[in-house]
């Protein structure tokens, strides 16, 4: 159980380091977003439109703390 919750750390904190850095490319920010939504689904991870704004949203303040 505990190397579960340690995989699940490490892969969490790959998708969100990844979409930091993307964050911060100089680009428009449709092109930003679906950068993202090809990588999390690369890893099989399908998310709505609203759901990937979401997630967007929340590293992006994330990011600024």
């Amino acid at each position: 159980m505990k190397s579960l919750s340690i995989l699940a750390a490490f892969l969490g904190g790959a998708v969100v380091g990844a979409a930091a850095g993307v964050l911060f490319a100089p680009e428009r920010g449709e092109d930003t977003r679906n950068k993202i939504v090809d990588a999390l689904r690369k890893r099989g991870i399908k998310l709505s439109r609203t759901e990937m704004e979401d997630l967007v949203d929340e590293i992006a303040a994330e990011v600024k703390e």
